[in-house]
């Protein structure tokens, strides 16, 4: 909103079709539980979001929910002032009940923290928000239509949370040069005179309320088929869709979308348009896949649907009932809006064997890869069976939250009364205390506010995990390749659950590089591992150092963020001369600045040199040979490494 309190309105955001029509849905059933925009920056998810309001009517809303908001600014909380002031539990309502009836919109959903993830899981579910905190039950209704954006560079959203979406939709930004110039006119018009622009557009703003008033009315007499809904039944089943929330999604969006063209009963084009918005998120699928749904797959998924829709036409042929034609006014209303509308396995090296001598070969500088000459590391998921061991960084930190290592946080387990403070939970016993201590035995003891004490509360936080990883020939030779790729991708799987970020460190050739930056978007990091070249010597110093370097710019601008070095290699240093004496030295570093480190031993074969174990001593690191990273699956797979 301008400064003039002017929208920049959602006709008025080029392109972005099917984007519309999602949102569109989602205000005329709010049962289909809203939508996430999920694309690259820049491509107005956030503008066209906030153009829905006026087409909500007088009575909705959009509420954002900013990221880094606190819980009691969302759940509501009690005046502190007014209690102790007057006595008075007064209770202040937060955005969840402020969005009710309504529209709760969350930029960078994905971002959002995990306790503010949980809170609205509760709402989602319940319609509801509770609050039971200190003795006091407060309740109201917060039902609303839930509406992210997110960019997938920046890693993604808790399945959980996710599933909680109704639709989806990915929006890019337009390759045509016309609709580009359309795009930066609309914009410079609108920042030179707000008032005007939506002026321009209030027409067909006010015509595309009017349609969403007619469809919601509407909505209550659309039919749906029993065929249709075996349809529905058949494609969700194809996909291998968890649960039934998808098929119920799908229902009610096929179920809006013939009201939004003006019809009484569903079709197969209304299922087909529902089926393209609501399962992309809903199949079942690793961490690491793609998250889009091909054209291919989704006629291999209608074609399962038309087959289930048949077998009802006939079972009811058989039985002498009659079928459903086509419905005469399930055409599109010529008055109304147009519908669609406003691993590969890196192969194993027959090279000497990694217990000889110069295992790494000749260190020679091809293009890329640091210098690596053998071929592509490559990555499929694994099966995500193996359990990995959870590595953490000691102590206690004050990170954001996530699902790795200790740190204090607003949630999670009551320690002990401190300082209170504005974003403090009030500790009750402990402010109690304070009271009885200064009355000094006189009588019952006032509470004042000088008495307040807060609650320390320990919770998780996720770290940045920076993976060091030995691609050299002695690492790569022979069937060892596998078992160090699969090691990488479940590591990394890891980081994913736990909502770290992380960067990837190759150490293979003449020299380390790093292969990944700090990021949430671990599948990111998988697809840029696998196209590393291996082979080589072991410049381990160098990997070392570049370690160091990632953790000192990432402390630069995230100094709550503690790091976390795993060091994936069988610890021999032979890049160059005074090899050994450099890696050395770059652990000693490394241990000097308390860095919680890691040691995953890749060292084979019947005679080992035990160089990872002096690496894990000289770091202080935790030391784990590669066949116990993980209980079960992995671990199989790595014992049968010989």
């Amino acid at each position: 909103m301008s400064a003039s309190g002017a929208h920049f309105p959602f006709s008025a955001v080029v392109g972005q079709d099917r984007l519309k029509l999602a949102l569109v849905l989602s205000a005329v059933s709010p049962g289909i539980g809203g939508v996430l925009i999920r694309g690259e920056k820049g491509t107005a998810k956030s503008t066209i979001v906030r153009g829905l309001a006026p087409l909500l009517g007088e009575t909705s809303r959009v509420v954002e929910l900013p990221i880094g908001a606190t819980e009691d600014r969302v759940v509501g909380s009690l005046d502190l002032t007014r209690v102790l002031r007057d006595g008075q539990a007064h209770f202040t309502p937060g955005l969840l009940a402020q969005a009710d009836g309504g529209v709760l919109y969350i930029d960078e959903a994905n971002l959002l923290s995990d306790h503010l993830v949980d809170v609205l899981l509760d709402a989602a579910a319940s319609g509801r928000v509770t609050v039971e905190r200190d003795g006091v039950s407060h309740t109201q209704s917060a039902k609303f239509v839930l509406v992210g954006t997110m960019n997938p560079e920046e890693g993604e959203l808790r399945p959980q949370l996710l599933d909680r979406f109704g639709l989806v939709v990915d929006v890019a930004g337009p390759r045509d040069v016309d609709e580009r110039v359309s795009i930066v006119t609309s914009r410079m018009a609108y920042d030179a005179d707000p008032d005007a622009f939506a002026a321009d557009h209030r027409v067909a703003e006010d015509t595309l309320a009017a349609w969403i008033a007619q469809a919601r009315a509407l909505l209550p007499t659309v039919a749906l088929p029993t065929a249709e809904l075996r349809r529905i039944a058949g494609i969700c089943a194809h996909l291998d869709v968890d649960g039934l929330r998808g098929d119920i999604v799908m229902a009610r969006t096929a179920s809006a979308h013939a009201a939004w063209r003006g019809a009484v009963e569903v079709n197969e084009d209304d299922v087909r348009i529902a089926a393209e918005l609501a399962l992309p998120h809903r199949r079942r699928r690793n961490p690491f896949d793609d998250s889009s749904m091909s054209e291919e797959l989704l006629d291999e998924a209608l074609g399962a649907g038309d087959e289930a829709a048949s077998d009802d036409t006939t079972a009811r042929d058989e039985t002498g009932e009659s079928e459903t034609g086509e419905s005469e006014t399930g055409e599109n209303d010529p008055d109304g809006p147009d519908p669609d509308g406003p691993d590969t396995d890196g192969p194993d090296s027959d090279g000497p064997d990694p217990d000889g001598p110069d295992p790494d070969g000749p260190d020679t500088d091809p293009p890329g890869g640091g210098g690596a000459t053998g071929p592509q590391f490559g990555a499929t998921p694994g099966s995500g069976s193996a359990r990995i061991r959870t590595f953490r960084a000691a102590g206690v930190g004050d990170g954001e939250p996530g699902r790795r290592s200790r740190a204090r946080s607003t949630r999670g387990a009551t320690v002990r009364d401190i300082e209170f403070g504005t974003r403090t939970p009030v500790h009750l016993f402990g402010t109690v205390l304070s009271a009885a201590r200064r009355s000094a035995g006189d009588g019952v003891p006032a509470v004042e506010p000088s008495d307040l004490r807060g609650a320390e509360r320990v919770g998780t936080e996720s770290n940045l995990v920076v993976f060091l990883v030995d691609l050299s020939g002695s690492m790569t030779a022979r069937s060892r390749l596998a078992a160090v790729r699969d090691a990488c991708v479940e590591l990394l799987r890891d980081s994913y659950t736990r909502r770290d970020r992380v960067s990837v460190v190759v150490a293979c050739g003449k020299d380390a590089y790093i292969a990944v930056p700090p990021t949430r978007s671990v599948d990111l990091a998988v697809a840029r591992l696998a196209q590393v070249r291996t082979g080589g010597r072991t410049p381990l110093g160098e990997g070392l150092m570049r370690s160091v370097e990632v953790i000192d710019r990432a402390a630069r601008t995230d100094p709550q963020r503690r790091p976390l070095l795993v060091v994936v290699s069988d610890g021999r240093a032979t890049g160059g001369k005074d090899a050994a004496r450099r890696a050395e030295a770059a652990a000693d570093d490394v241990a000097r600045r308390g860095v919680a480190s890691v040691v995953v031993d890749c060292e084979q074969g019947f005679v080992k040199l035990g160089t990872a174990v002096s690496l894990a001593r000289r770091l202080g690191a935790e030391y784990v040979p590669l066949a116990d990273l993980a209980d079960v699956g992995l671990a199989g797979r790595v014992r049968g490494v010989a």
